[in-house]
């Protein structure tokens, strides 16, 4: 069988290392809530238990059930990078498995975030690496290519570009260009201290819930 190369483009610039920092603290739901909740995957899930994944994107687009392209894609990332691969959310045939996590790991990836299947389920649980998936599969890859590195993408609808910043959790992915780190970290910085303002309130009895009869008298209107 005819093994085709990749289309290869170099890694953009990563995001400084004190706005990843800061990211780590911040939940993807305010991130989200802070942009619109527009922007945002919810069919990929995390197969593994642990901290949030925050990097810079290095993008990798592959032929449904084929993986040449992300052994490839492994040459760009550097340490801190999140390696974001679009497998058309194609599931019948894992991308990756236990072996290629452990290398990711290895070379200092922070995360993997694939719109396809994987698995070695539980050796990947265990490791608790930061690995967000659409579903698993025994069946493995093919390897023929073709595919593309650092190319915008499309995971679960969500339009990534290489160096865009990732922020994923348990409840889902988003990802937003450099610049608009900062103004987002000072947003969801705000939105933290209000909803802990908030929930001291309710533990103190004392929560102001007339909002609801103004926007019932709004609709009303």
């Amino acid at each position: 069988m005819e093994h085709i190369g990749a289309r290869k483009n170099p890694s953009s610039p990563q995001a400084p290392a004190a706005i990843i920092e800061q990211l780590k603290s911040i939940p993807s739901a305010l991130i989200s809530d802070n942009m619109r909740r527009l922007a945002g995957t919810s069919n990929l899930r995390p197969m593994y238990q642990g901290e949030q994944l925050v990097g810079t994107a290095v993008t990798v687009r592959v032929r449904p059930g084929d993986n040449l392209a992300i052994h490839r894609a492994f040459d760009y990332c550097r340490p801190g990078d999140v390696m974001v691969i679009d497998g058309g959310g194609d599931t019948t045939q894992a991308l990756m498995g236990e072996i290629m996590t452990t290398y990711a790991r290895t070379i200092g990836i922070a995360g993997l975030v694939i719109d396809g299947a994987i698995r070695d389920v539980a050796g990947i649980r265990e490791m608790g690496y930061p690995v967000f998936a659409r579903g698993a599969t025994h069946k493995g890859p093919y390897k023929c290519g073709p595919g593309e590195i650092n190319v915008p993408v499309s995971i679960d609808g969500l339009v990534i570009n290489p160096g865009d910043i990732i922020v994923a959790d348990e409840d889902g992915i988003v990802a937003f260009a450099q610049s608009e780190a900062l103004y987002l970290i000072e947003k969801a910085l705000q939105q933290i201290q209000r909803e802990q303002d908030t929930m001291t309130a309710i533990r103190e009895g004392r929560y102001d819930r007339s909002w609801i009869d103004a926007l019932e008298a709004n609709s009303a209107g």
